[in-house]
């Protein structure tokens, strides 16, 4: 496996993944994809590690999947239309999914493009920030005939209103930085040679936070999308009172009323 695709880094609680094909403007092929999931894995069991950064080298973020790669014949005979979707079942649909899963707060920094998959990794994250002159593209329909793939259906129906959703999905126009921001798809802009200072400073940030407050979050977000008020109250009801015995909650209490920053303890060591 070749881990320089992706590299790795660690500043004391933060850990940084740079996407590193950029002539090939990180494209996510296979090789691409195993080594994210693996860096990921890593993270999963570092209990030290308390946020994440997304980034990548290059003019863009990602132009997303591999065109030729999908239409080239394959020797075991396989169709292109079944190796496409073998590779999502296996490789892109768990890298979403161990984002989605990932026990720490995630931040991506896209410049230049994020296209088709691109996009979807992106957003995939807790929180996007973006140069002011990168962009999204979603070519799937308008382009290739394909629907948006990578979860990012499900980001934009909630992320979006339906017209907007819709509109990008049919049309796939070119989405400024700025105007994803003002649509509320991504968290914020920022200028260019200030996104990876803006983007680590926003990590660190989250880094001080309780160790389980980014899975907390995105659980009780999701699971509102399909409750009424009764059930997202009751459910939120048994969360805070887990939350409420924690060690976490006691100090951050304390630290509250003592005026002081908390100082939160480590991350639970994960579930081999």
């Amino acid at each position: 496996m070749d881990t320089d695709i992706v590299r790795f880094e660690k500043n004391g609680t933060v850990a940084c993944l740079t996407l590193n094909r950029p002539e090939q403007l990180n494209g996510l092929d296979i090789p691409m994809q195993k080594v994210l999931l693996h860096w990921l894995e890593q993270v999963r069991q570092d209990p030290s590690i308390r946020a994440l950064m997304l980034t990548a080298q290059g003019r863009a973020f990602s132009a997303g999947g591999d065109l030729e790669l999908l239409l080239a014949d394959r020797e075991d005979g396989m169709s292109a239309a079944d190796a496409a979707a073998s590779m999502m079942r296996e490789w892109s649909n768990p890298l979403i999914a161990a984002l989605e899963e990932l026990p720490v707060a995630t931040v991506c920094a896209v410049q230049g493009v994020a296209a088709g998959a691109g996009a979807s990794l992106a957003l995939s994250c807790d929180l996007v920030i973006a140069a002011e002159d990168a962009f999204f593209l979603l070519p799937f329909l308008p382009k290739l005939g394909l629907v948006p793939d990578l979860g990012m259906s499900w980001y934009l129906a909630r992320g979006i209103s339906r017209a907007r959703a819709l509109g990008l999905m049919l049309l796939g126009p070119r989405l400024s930085a700025p105007q994803a921001q003002q649509w509320g798809l991504i968290w914020d802009t920022v200028p260019k040679d200030q996104l990876q200072s803006q983007a680590s400073q926003l990590a660190t940030t989250l880094a001080s936070s309780p160790a389980s407050a980014a899975l907390e979050a995105r659980r009780a977000l999701y699971r509102a999308y399909q409750s009424d008020l009764s059930d997202q109250m009751a459910y939120e009801t048994d969360r805070q009172q887990a939350l409420l015995a924690s060690a976490d909650f006691r100090e951050g209490a304390r630290a509250f009323l003592e005026r002081r920053p908390a100082r939160f303890g480590p991350r639970p060591a994960p579930d081999l």
